[in-house]
């Protein structure tokens, strides 16, 4: 893909890594997302297929539309530092990601993800202390918390008086949405209002969230997304904003267009 100024204020609909391989090096200012979890790989019974726990019903049950979230744990790393590599390799020198994860304990070993930002330059460890939550295990205490590393190549500042957030930011969580595992729009909110960053990526683009951040805070945004029904979702949100005639089209590689409607009021390319 050779990377030129229409892809801002696009989303590309296809495998992440394949996208950003074709990438050229330095086009990006900063990096905000959140992977798949691999969510379905807990030792935790509600997760699991078949289980009759009480998240049967939850959203994540069968996964994300495009993806399982079921991987081996090593293949699971394996592919988020790839992504990491590619993302640090986007960056401009003065650039950032915001990598918002989740700890937790599979068979009694803390998971705190140790084993896939290993390497990379973590500059801080973000507190997001989520508000509201279910809880129907009496062995554990309600989990309240996930984590956003922010890694930061060398020359990376934040914008004037950013410092002064803190490390523990207390946002609710995303309700009302259709997506399986959102963020609330608060988050990309405060990471990229944190910086000067002017073009930002998030290669899990999801329901847009961080599109609709960029979008408000008038910089721009170039999403990937596995899903073109996610891909869709997010248009759809998209189109509701005062912003509309700065959008462009989404990419879908193969022409898969899910939504009939929203090909007639946007030309797609193939890719």
């Amino acid at each position: 893909m050779k990377y030129l100024e229409h892809f801002h204020n696009s989303m590309i609909c296809g495998d992440c890594l394949e996208i950003m391989r074709q990438m050229p090096d330095g086009c990006i200012d900063l990096v905000v997302t959140s992977p798949p979890y691999n969510l379905k790989n807990s030792t935790g019974n509600g997760m699991k297929n078949g289980s009759k726990g009480k998240w049967a019903n939850a959203a994540l049950q069968k996964g994300y539309s495009h993806h399982d979230d079921n991987m081996s744990h090593e293949s699971y790393v394996e592919w988020q530092r790839n992504c990491l590599t590619e993302m640090m390799r986007l960056l401009r020198d003065d650039g950032a990601i915001f990598y918002n994860h989740k700890w937790r304990v599979q068979n009694g070993l803390l998971q705190d993800r140790q084993d896939i930002v290993a390497g990379f330059p973590v500059r801080q460890i973000i507190i997001w202390r989520r508000k509201g939550g279910f809880n129907f295990n009496p062995g554990y205490f309600l989990p309240t918390y996930e984590v956003i590393y922010l890694i930061a190549k060398k020359d990376f500042k934040l914008a004037p008086k950013a410092n002064a957030y803190g490390d523990v930011w207390e946002f609710s969580q995303e309700f009302g949405n259709s997506h399986p595992a959102p963020f609330p729009l608060e988050l990309p909110l405060r990471c990229i209002a944190s910086t000067s960053a002017n073009v930002v990526l998030d290669p899990f683009m999801g329901s847009g969230t961080t599109a609709l951040a960029a979008l408000q805070l008038g910089r721009k945004y170039i999403g990937i997304e596995l899903s073109p029904e996610y891909c869709t979702m997010a248009l759809n949100r998209l189109y509701k904003l005062e912003f509309t005639n700065e959008l462009e089209e989404t990419v879908f590689p193969n022409g898969n267009n899910e939504d009939e409607n929203l090909h007639n009021q946007h030309s797609f390319r193939e890719r």
